[in-house]
């Protein structure tokens, strides 16, 4: 079992930058990969940033590029999005998600709660 838990999302003005985490608990957590997803109002989640905790990247959505970027602190279990430049159409929920290593995405075993960031112009 593991158990995800995400903070740091509220509301940004345009061209504004927030952190988001993640803290992952439980005894099997290295054996999945973390990623970040996100859903937009009438919109499907889609995944934006993912990495495993030994460093490997297993994605990075080309419409986040250049602007996100995804790290993780292994000594705490968290994982990290950092959202650069933000944009109004960046405003979504954000989940953090972990996976099996090996698996897909589409195939999500855990999911946190979700954090809402909202970007105003």
């Amino acid at each position: 079992q593991v158990q995800l838990v995400e903070s740091g999302g509220g509301l940004v003005q345009a061209g504004g930058s927030l952190r988001l985490a993640c803290v992952a608990s439980g005894r099997t957590v290295r054996n999945y990969a973390m990623g970040w997803f996100r859903q937009a109002p009438g919109k499907e989640r889609e995944l934006v940033a993912a990495v495993t905790w030994s460093g490997i990247g297993e994605a990075d959505a080309d419409s986040v590029k250049g602007r996100f970027t995804i790290s993780r602190d292994n000594a705490k279990n968290t994982i990290y999005l950092q959202i650069n430049s933000l944009k109004r159409e960046d405003t979504a929920v954000y989940f953090c998600a972990a996976k099996r290593l090996g698996g897909t995405w589409s195939n999500v075993d855990y999911w946190g709660q979700g954090t809402q960031v909202t970007v105003s112009s």
